[in-house]
């Protein structure tokens, strides 16, 4: 789980879950392991640093939620042997939740801002041959001098400043599918997926430049976050039909104020969380000063969507812009 403080950062295939109605990469005959490892070593290119496999990755730790998507897309999940952090059910459907649950887990142990706590020494006791995801203690640098690869989804790599698109999704994939060698149900899954969003966006209605905002607001009161132009929710927004107020932003994640939000007036608002209930999210932006005058308010035009359905670029967006879709039908 990765709330979105600037200070730093803040998911049986993709293809087979409930959340994405595609078959695509489901039931593809495995290959034998003289036949994965055809092709190796493999060197990819990320956060800035070449990761090299010399073999398809067979003790993979999880340190994040982001790479499950991927893994699921390409059926690489039972290559996963440990994972950390925070898992949400609401993601996946009944097979891919009962894979993740087979996964031990080292901790769940999350700070106040959202990231995962634990130590190099606990990750590299499990003797892992890849480690998905960045934090503080494990990463690129501090696995530096034990050559185990670390592979992080390129959106949350430090100083990542590149616009995000769908294409970027399917990319990803393709290199899951070459770390893991799976590129044959790589390529189907991108396949199934850009068929996915031609359906979604072939629906959507002439908004006639409505606009939106994407917000991760503190319930309680606090701080409020707005997602600019190097986040998914600027191409998944386009993709619905909306105009983002702050896509004039070249940031991911920033903090706004309430006289900042009133002054944008968004007519439709999308809240993004990764726990507390949908009501208790919502009263945290309709609560905020002066917020009985944002013309999404007023309209009841607010839908409220779990963190990775929009963000970090995933196969999940996908179903998040339908979601975003679905909730706003009508509005012109």
């Amino acid at each position: 789980m990765h709330l979105p403080p600037s200070r730093r950062s803040l998911m049986p295939a993709v293809v087979c879950t409930a959340a994405l109605t595609m078959t695509a990469a489901c039931g593809s005959p495995e290959p034998t392991k003289q036949e994965s490892r055809a092709g190796y070593p493999v060197t990819v290119s990320n956060c800035g640093t070449d990761q090299r496999f010399d073999a398809p990755p067979e003790r993979g730790l999880l340190l994040k939620s982001a790479s499950v998507p991927y893994l699921d897309a390409i059926g690489a999940l039972d290559r996963i042997t440990a994972k950390a952090g925070v898992y949400p059910k609401a993601y996946y459907n009944a097979d891919t939740n009962a894979a993740l649950e087979r996964i031990p887990s080292l901790t769940d142990k999350i700070d106040s801002s959202g990231h995962l706590q634990i130590s190099k020494e606990t990750v590299l006791a499990r003797s892992p041959d890849l480690v998905l995801g960045h934090t503080d203690t494990v990463n690129p640098k501090t696995l530096a001098s034990t050559k185990v690869p670390v592979l992080e989804v390129p959106a949350l790599c430090e100083g990542a400043s590149k616009p995000p698109t769908f294409d970027d999704v399917y990319a990803e994939l393709q290199t899951y599918g070459k770390v893991f060698g799976k590129q044959q149900q790589a390529t189907r899954a991108v396949t199934s997926m850009r068929g996915e969003l031609s359906k979604i966006t072939s629906n959507v209605p002439d908004r006639k430049g409505a606009t939106a905002a994407v917000l991760y607001p503190t319930p309680g009161g606090g701080t409020t976050y707005a997602y600019g132009n190097r986040s998914m929710a600027d191409p998944q927004l386009a993709a619905a039909g909306f105009k983002n107020v702050f896509a004039g932003v070249a940031e991911r994640v920033f903090e706004i104020s309430p006289e900042q939000l009133l002054a944008k007036n968004p007519d439709v608002i999308v809240l993004l969380h990764n726990e507390g209930n949908p009501q208790e999210i919502e009263r945290a932006v309709t609560s905020l000063p002066g917020a009985g005058r944002l013309a999404a308010v007023q309209n009841k035009r607010i839908h409220v969507q779990l963190f990775n359905f929009t963000e970090p670029p995933s196969p999940l967006a996908i179903t998040g812009l339908k979601k975003i879709v679905n909730a706003f039908p009508t509005v012109r």
